[in-house]
């Protein structure tokens, strides 16, 4: 058995020794090169808070210390940067975790007769059951409880739970055919756990009342799996970050806006207009429009900026560029972006590397980098907010 000395932690959050990565590790410790095993500790190794984060394939860093794991977190960022030749100012980070997440996906199976939700295991397909989660905000504590429930009404199946400002909202994927004693079931659950709206396979199927969720001013009803930032925190905290840029700019175009978390924000100072791909999301945006006062101008329409970008001419109209992509980043988009003589443009993203490919695009099209502010509300795990300010030379 040959010991291995733990050199560094890599983008996935493993400890990485001889291009061995080893989970649950931390720079300096000496391991076990077969087993794993832990037989030197590091001194920035702290308790996890977690019963189950040694087998559990959800969060992978609660064992190290906060100091040198915020620096491990803007360190990724610095890299993908770095790798990209793009030098700019770094702002500490923010810890966006506030109450927890709010949204939850939990796997639904049935282990010796009996209903289990959990997450998977690291790095494998057994399934890790939970009673609680303790990284979910308070409302979505007893989200294993009602996951397991669904699993006796519709077999194995995927639940996800977001708890909105008024209730929960589930979204669940299955294969069973619905029956109506199932139908029956929901109502049951949804007394009992303050359920607004069940969806299976993306038909609402059971409302009460729609889920809604505050943004900026406007409060605004939650489209079947919809997307939102990880934790309310972390949409207060981005929407803040893009305000310092703005102050020149009196129309702001919002890509990329889903349901409206940053065109609301901006919209308290600004004339917005916002795109998505997803019309269900723009629809519920344009609603919310009709039902808040005291704010600017806002404007939403549909358009699929991965296969249709908008073009230099139509980013002309705008003093300001917000764009928020998925992982995928918005790379086509962002070569237009570069043609345009837009003079602000913000970028918010949830990739590191996408982000510095994005932001090579902008800088070769005559962009400064003015600033880049890294925002933790995936904690405890590799993944990282990033909020980066650009302006034409």
């Amino acid at each position: 058995m040959t010991d291995l000395k733990i050199e560094r932690v890599g983008e996935r959050g493993d400890g990485l020794a001889q291009g061995k990565a080893f989970a649950r590790t931390l720079p300096g410790e000496t391991v076990s090169s077969s087993s794993g095993e832990v037989l030197l500790s590091s001194p920035d190794r702290i308790a996890p808070f977690c019963p189950v984060f040694d087998t559990c394939g959800g969060c992978k860093l609660q064992h190290w210390s906060l100091e040198p794991y915020q620096a491990w977190k803007v360190g990724l960022l610095a890299q993908a940067l770095k790798a990209q030749d793009i030098e700019t100012k770094l702002n500490p980070i923010i810890d966006a975790h506030g109450l927890g997440r709010r949204r939850v996906t939990l796997h639904v199976r049935q282990v010796n007769g009996a209903w289990v939700a959990g997450f998977m295991a690291e790095k494998t397909h057994g399934l890790v059951a939970l009673d609680a989660c303790p990284i979910l905000e308070p409302k979505l504590q007893n989200a294993p409880q009602i996951a397991r429930q669904f699993g006796a009404l519709l077999g194995a199946c995927d639940v996800s739970i977001t708890a909105a400002d008024n209730g929960l909202d589930v979204a669940v994927k299955a294969e069973r055919k619905l029956a109506d004693k199932v139908m029956s079931g929901f109502e049951i659950l949804m007394q009992r756990h303050n359920i607004l709206r069940v969806a299976i396979n993306g038909l609402a199927l059971a409302q009460i009342t729609p889920p809604l969720t505050q943004m900026g001013k406007a409060q605004v009803q939650l489209p079947i799996g919809s997307f939102l930032q990880a934790t309310l925190l972390g949409q207060e905290t981005l929407a803040m970050l893009l305000e310092p840029h703005l102050k020149k700019a009196k129309t702001v175009l919002d890509l990329f806006c889903g349901v409206g978390p940053f065109t609301f924000a901006m919209a308290e100072k600004h004339k917005v207009h916002g795109i998505d791909a997803d019309k269900p999301s723009i629809a519920l945006l344009q609603n919310a429009v009709r039902h808040v006062t005291g704010l600017k101008p806002i404007t939403a329409a549909s358009q699929d900026l991965f296969v249709n970008p908008l073009v230099p001419a139509e980013l002309n109209e705008y003093d300001a560029i917000v764009f928020d992509p998925p992982r995928a980043g918005a790379e086509a988009q962002c070569r237009n972006i570069a043609k345009s003589k837009v003079k602000t443009v913000i970028a918010v993203s949830c990739d590191v590397q996408t982000f510095a490919r994005d932001a090579k695009i902008l800088i070769g099209g005559g962009y400064i980098l003015k600033e880049v502010t890294p925002v933790d509300q995936f904690k405890y795990t590799p993944h990282l907010e990033v909020v980066g300010a650009f302006t034409r030379r």
